[in-house]
């Protein structure tokens, strides 16, 4: 079940990639340019900043709609139970647990991101983005902008425990998390490996 709920999510970032949309966790390979000097920080910066308040907004707004809709009613309420099961859980997370499970998500992220820089298709970069995001949705690691949409359509559906301290407890090292994993761990170490010193063999 976790495998199809992973194959189902990875529409989300297929439509960034190819409808050409902003991702925070996504733009965290920015740092790539950061480091060859093409970008500042304050630009890096703002991006992140501009980018992460868009993806907040889009994602509460979402979680509205998707309430307003009736959604959560489908399955004999099936939907909401799951909605609250999955809010609950996120915010009870330990700080520790919440950061080092935001490092592995962008990190499959941020590959998923950089295979679809080998793709030359549409088909392709679906191919590419697949696997890697299948995998930590499967895996159940943390993704600072989905949680922006799971937490909220929780706390509609009644789930207990969720507040806005709890959500901005789960974020803040989700957030921190996700910046580690892209960043560093898939952002500057293939800037190490292929950019660095472009020009040597």
């Amino acid at each position: 079940m976790r495998l199809l709920g992973g194959a189902a999510f990875s529409l989300g970032l297929i439509l960034v990639v190819v409808a050409g949309a902003e991702l925070f966790t996504g733009n965290n390979l920015i740092v790539m340019a950061w480091a060859s000097r093409r970008v500042t920080t304050v630009r890096l910066l703002w991006n992140w900043s501009l980018v992460y308040v868009g993806n907040l907004i889009g994602a509460l707004a979402t979680a509205v709609i998707v309430y307003w809709s009736g959604t959560l009613g489908l399955g004999e309420w099936a939907v909401a139970q799951t909605a609250r099961d999955i809010a609950s859980t996120k915010v009870q997370l330990p700080f520790m647990e919440a950061f080092l499970q935001g490092v592995l998500c962008n990190t499959l992220v941020c590959l998923a991101v950089w295979l679809c820089v080998a793709a030359h298709s549409v088909s392709g970069k679906i191919l590419a983005i697949l696997f890697p995001i299948t995998a930590f949705v499967a895996l159940g690691f943390e993704h600072s902008v989905a949680n922006m949409y799971l937490i909220p359509v929780g706390y509609l559906a009644g789930a207990e425990g969720v507040t806005m301290a709890t959500f901005a407890a789960n974020l803040l090292p989700v957030t921190l998390g996700n910046i580690v994993g892209g960043s560093v761990l898939v952002a500057l170490v293939y800037w190490a490996v292929y950019l660095r010193n472009p020009g040597k063999t």
